[in-house]
């Protein structure tokens, strides 16, 4: 929203009355209007927060979704929101912002922006808060440990009494509570790889493609590994506020048109190395190994 209007100094009391309907009337406009000033220029009568710019929210860094690059945000997750912005003829602008302004809707509700993006699995809690699109892809969860520690599974990391990391606001959290956990919990995931390379603790359960990501980097890959993949049945979606359905429905076009034509499968093998299973019929199905990564936060 641009700022506020200043408005004048009236002589009378019905002049500053008048003045300040003016001045929330003209607010009102900065909001409401522009949108729809946006939307007789975007296909499908789609609203925008900014006219012109498709406005991403997510929680940097999370690679390989959504990480800095230089001076740009690059990613998977930015490359599937490039395609709406696209469709929509707009670019797209992405913010910076905690995970759980964004799952909780606030983020959107704020009008901060018009999607999120930020590597989120679909589930009902979220669902009560947020408008998703069609699931984009498939979910699983890895545990990663220091090389030769033996640990096979969380039963593994429970006879032995070791100290469980994740990261909070995530499914991965969730997932390991149920199972009789109470993890230290990690503001992102890069405070949670140095929680485990300090000794803070022995073992995280983090997702599956951000763990791979992780060993590539030589230092981290010397000394930890992949112990376990916890396969949790998620899937991610794009976010957006409750009522935006014009906006769902673009996006999910979009989504199955990159399915059908193989620009999602290209994208997924330039961030991942692979194509998902299913290829040849645009899917991204859930992988469990090590070759295939997905996840779910």
């Amino acid at each position: 929203m641009a700022p506020w209007s200043i408005y004048r100094k009236a002589a009378s009391i019905g002049a500053v009355a008048l003045a300040a309907t003016l001045t929330v009337t003209a607010c009102g406009s900065d909001s409401a209007d522009s949108g729809t000033a946006t939307a007789s220029a975007a296909p499908g009568g789609v609203a925008l927060v900014n006219a012109g710019k498709i406005t991403t929210c997510t929680n940097i860094p999370y690679e390989p979704f959504q990480f800095n690059q230089g001076d740009k945000v690059v990613g998977f997750d930015v490359d599937i929101v490039d395609l709406v912005a696209k469709k929509l003829g707009v670019t797209q602008d992405i913010v910076d912002i905690d995970f759980a302004a964004i799952k909780s809707g606030a983020a959107l509700n704020a009008r901060k922006c018009d999607v999120a993006a930020a590597g989120m699995t679909i589930t009902p809690e979220r669902q009560q808060n947020l408008l998703f699109s069609e699931p984009y892809f498939d979910a699983t969860q890895a545990l990663m440990a220091k090389k030769g520690s033996g640990i096979t599974s969380l039963d593994d990391v429970k006879a032995k009494n070791l100290k469980l990391g994740a990261q909070a606001s995530t499914t991965g959290l969730d997932y390991v509570k149920k199972q009789g956990f109470e993890p230290i919990e990690f503001a992102d995931s890069p405070k949670e790889l140095l929680g485990l390379q300090t000794g803070q603790a022995d073992v995280i359960v983090q997702d599956l493609p951000v763990v791979l990501t992780w060993l590539k980097k030589s230092d981290v890959g010397a000394k930890f590994e992949q112990v376990a993949s916890l396969d949790t049945g998620e899937q991610y979606g794009i976010g957006m506020k409750k009522d935006n359905t014009a906006l769902k429905k673009v996006v999910d076009e979009v989504l199955a048109a990159a399915k059908s034509d193989g620009t999602y499968n290209e994208i997924y093998k330039k961030w991942f190395g692979t194509e998902p299973s299913g290829a040849s019929g645009g899917g991204s199905g859930a992988e469990t190994g090590t070759e295939s990564p997905a996840a779910g936060s």
